[in-house]
């Protein structure tokens, strides 16, 4: 659900940046950016997926990537490309590429608590695996 929005800069890797106000949709996967914005960064879709709407009917979407630029973090992400009615949404992949997270509370990006799984060596060539993961024979 969208609850925020946030001014970000987007672009395809080169020097050239886009100033994009987006809303923050953390039900959202991937993150959209508006016609006029891809089409300045010159991004051209590498596939195109459909998504369906809120009313069921379903739309068919480019689908890029392009580098994404937040108060000092810069992060890689999948970017579906907008239609010239769409609305700039950050969704939930890119806010993970940018290990950030949406406070509901305080409606504000904050830095995610990232996890690792770990294995932790017993002994000389003894490893330790997690109880989900079956050893492998």
């Amino acid at each position: 659900m969208g609850i925020c929005s946030v001014e970000a800069a987007v672009s395809a890797g080169s020097a050239a940046r886009a100033r994009v106000t987006f809303m923050v949709d953390s039900g959202a996967i991937y993150s959209v950016l508006p016609e006029r914005a891809w089409q300045a960064l010159g991004l051209v879709p590498a596939r195109t997926l459909e998504f369906a709407l809120v009313d069921g009917t379903t739309i068919s979407r480019g689908v890029s990537e392009c580098r994404f630029h937040y108060r000092g973090i810069d992060a890689w992400s999948p970017v579906v490309l907008g239609g010239p009615n769409d609305v700039a949404l950050l969704g939930a992949v890119t806010l993970e590429c940018m290990g950030l997270v949406l406070n509901p509370l305080e409606r504000t990006l904050q830095p995610a608590r990232l996890r690792l799984g770990m294995i932790a060596a017993a002994g000389a060539g003894t490893v330790v695996m997690p109880p989900s993961v079956p050893p492998s024979r």
